[in-house]
């Protein structure tokens, strides 16, 4: 029988409308593997003219994974990159020593009805690539590997799992999987890294035999091999990874091992020496009161 702990994650308001849920970092677990920050958002019906952009902002000492399984946002980021985000694709910008972003509706989807629904993540960066130079990588759903296994559909969005391993380049053991289940299927999760969760984005799982409701994570013991059920057809994630090299300080939108370089990246920001996204005027202010932890 496998041994899990059930993180239940909270609501955040994002402005416009957009709700997530958030389930890392937590309480009871800072990260998953690399895997430090974890939201969810939608699935939403986004009404036309509704502004769910999220304005230019920097990071440091992590990477933003951002996956869709419905709508798509624009990237723009201070290197002068632009790209279209779509479902199926992995997009991964490490933010090194620091680079800012900005995550905004399409023209062409702004102005009418549409669905939005994803997950947006963080790995924080090994210790030793915390100041790495910033760079953004995008991975198209063509180039991303399928696994089809006893009726399950598995796409290895970031790692190695059922003999296939993802092209996107990481700097740690890294496991990220889409896992689509008929219902009444099963599907043992075996060689899984050392930190492990599953997280259902719908219909009905168990993990040997044992109910995981929505809005739920799933923290896998250490060496656990689950047997997961779909008792009516589900959709599920797998991220994990090796534990990181010593804990992270997180505030605002940086991650550190060090406090001060967190206070040193908002002075930074506050007198705009992260750089600029092209062809964008606005910004989102550094926070007046924010907890460090």
């Amino acid at each position: 029988m496998t041994t899990f702990t059930v993180l239940k994650g909270h609501e955040k308001d994002l402005g416009g409308g957009l709700l997530v849920r958030r389930y890392l970092p937590s309480a009871i677990k800072q990260a998953v593997g690399p895997f430090i920050f974890f939201d969810h958002f939608g699935p939403l019906a986004v009404a036309p003219g509704a502004n769910h952009d999220v304005r230019p902002h920097p990071h440091i000492g992590l990477a933003t994974v951002t996956y869709l399984f419905e709508g798509a946002m624009d990237h723009r980021d201070s290197l002068g990159n632009f790209q279209r985000i779509q479902p199926g694709a992995i997009n991964w910008m490490t933010a090194g020593r620091g680079i800012v972003h900005s995550e905004r509706t399409p023209p062409d989807l702004a102005s009418i009805s549409h669905r939005a629904h994803g997950l947006q993540l963080w790995a924080a960066l090994p210790q030793a690539h915390e100041e790495d130079a910033p760079s953004f990588t995008h991975t198209p759903q063509s180039a991303i590997p399928l696994v089809n296994l006893a009726g399950a559909t598995i796409k290895v969005l970031i790692g190695t799992a059922f003999g296939q391993t993802s092209p996107v380049a990481t700097y740690m053991q890294t496991l990220y999987l889409d896992v689509l289940l008929p219902a009444g299927q099963e599907l043992r999760l075996t060689d899984l890294p050392p930190e492990a969760a599953i997280y259902p984005i719908s219909g009905e799982l168990e993990i040997d035999e044992i109910k995981l409701e929505l809005h739920s994570m799933a923290l896998l013991a250490a060496g656990s091999a689950p047997l997961v059920r779909a008792a009516s057809a589900a959709q599920f994630v797998v991220i994990g990874g090796e534990p990181l090299d010593g804990p992270r300080f997180i505030w605002w939108n940086f991650v550190s091992s060090s406090k001060q370089r967190l206070t040193q990246a908002g002075e930074d920001w506050e007198a705009q020496r992260m750089g600029q996204v092209p062809g964008e005027t606005e910004f989102i202010p550094l926070p007046k009161v924010l907890n460090r932890s």
